[in-house]
């Protein structure tokens, strides 16, 4: 059984953001520059929003190599897809996975399409009321101060890991909303202490056994991503559907 990222078409519009969230979880967790570590080894909550608070500031856009694993527990079934994710402050966001099954997801402010080329096909969705939902995920690290986090978080310090020959801090944040707290029970992120860029995110999906991992390489930060990246570029004779949620 393969499990695919973002089939929104299959889980509806509600889902399809929430997957979506996750993945700008995934990006905009990432945007810390590169900071001194604290000489202690012992990092406290108040300790890593602080540094948090302070690398947020002079985001304007991140760059990265992806690559997402999910596990599915009923039939023990590991699947993974590879690609790249390009995001700039004004809330544009471009997700490119190449691997098996291409396909691209791109945001524009409220405006959110998933073109699968394989059937020529763009599925357009309006964030609206769940916009929301979108930018508690966004919070983590978005230009945001910790105690906006901390709002929507139950926020933990785990310990420090090594982890891609990097030493990590790595958090753990359960979500307050008992509405997102039923779909995902917690999540763990694994932060670079050199870079502040975090190398990997675990979800646990609630009631499930189910998680799937956001592993980030080669990110980059502030490099200059032009408009022409955000395009609706897909073919002319693609067929748009707006899928009811």
């Amino acid at each position: 059984m393969r499990h695919k990222l973002f089939v929104p078409s299959r889980m509806g519009l509600r889902c399809a953001l929430f997957c979506f969230a996750l993945a700008a979880l995934g990006c905009l967790a990432g945007e810390f520059p590169a900071l001194h570590a604290q000489a202690t080894a012992r990092w406290t909550i108040e300790g890593v929003l602080g540094m948090m608070d302070k690398s947020a500031q002079d985001f304007h856009t991140l760059t990265a190599d992806l690559e997402h694993t999910k596990y599915t527990a009923v039939v023990k079934d590991t699947s993974t897809e590879t690609g790249h994710i390009f995001v700039r402050r004004d809330e544009k966001m471009r997700i490119e996975i190449t691997k098996p099954d291409p396909r691209t997801i791109l945001r524009e402010g409220d405006n959110l399409f998933v073109f699968n080329p394989k059937i020529n096909r763009v599925e357009e969705y309006n964030l609206g009321k769940n916009r929301a939902m979108v930018d508690q995920y966004v919070l983590l690290g978005f230009g945001t101060k910790g105690e906006n986090i901390k709002k929507g978080y139950l926020v933990s310090v785990i310990g420090e890991e090594d982890f891609d020959s990097k030493k990590t801090v790595v958090l753990e944040l359960t979500p307050k909303s008992d509405e997102i707290r039923n779909q995902i029970s917690k999540i763990q992120m694994w932060v670079d202490e050199a870079s502040w860029l975090p190398v990997q995110q675990k979800f646990f999906e609630a009631g499930s056994g189910d998680y799937f991992l956001f592993h980030y390489t080669n990110a980059m930060k502030n490099l200059k991503v032009g408009d022409g990246q955000f395009k609706q570029d897909w073919p002319k004779s693609a067929t748009r559907v707006k899928p009811r949620g």
